[in-house]
């Protein structure tokens, strides 16, 4: 049976993606491309402990405006054996995000979900998705695509990074960066 007769498009060997694609949006970007010299980076921290503050920022197609954004939020990552809890800390941004993800090795697998602001230009919206990061091997960085769904019923992708920018989640530490990231 051809996938045309389930309701999909056809599907097309070797198409390549482009940013303002009938079916989506995908944005392409330096933000979520690992180097390959962080393959001879110093190795990461003993046990993988990734905890801490890290700067989150992910870039997206507004079909409305007809731009490209970059959203950046300061989080919190917490882990549990292999599993990660990402929440975006207070007064880091107008609208909060969080993620749950699993990690095999240098891959983060998992889902995100962000709440836009109430009175921001999407009105308090619920957007999530799936999201998978390369971890470099100083694990100070991770990076990587996501994907979700728009407003118009279409599936968009586009670069994420976490950066490390503090190991501490002290409440001290977290109250300091409760507030929206330097440019």
């Amino acid at each position: 049976m051809p996938i045309e007769s389930l309701g999909f498009g056809s599907v097309e060997p070797g198409r390549s993606l482009s940013s303002d694609d009938e079916n989506g949006h995908v944005v392409d970007s330096p933000i979520g491309q690992v180097p390959h010299e962080s393959a001879t980076a110093t190795p990461r921290p003993a046990n993988g402990n990734y905890n801490g503050i890290w700067l989150s920022r992910y870039e997206y197609y507004s079909s409305g405006r007809n731009a490209t954004f970059t959203a950046v939020h300061h989080v919190v990552v917490l882990q549990h054996d292999d599993a990660l809890t990402v929440r975006s800390l207070p007064e880091s941004a107008i609208s909060s995000m969080e993620m749950d993800l699993t990690i095999d090795g240098n891959v983060a697998t998992g889902t995100w979900t962000e709440r836009t602001a109430p009175d921001g230009y999407y009105r308090g919206a619920k957007y999530h998705g799936a999201i998978q990061l390369l971890i470099e091997l100083t694990g100070t960085r991770m990076a990587g695509k996501w994907i979700g769904f728009g407003k118009s019923f279409d599936i968009n992708s586009g670069p994420w990074e976490l950066i490390l920018q503090d190991r501490s989640t002290s409440k001290a530490t977290i109250e300091a960066f409760s507030r929206p990231p330097e440019a």
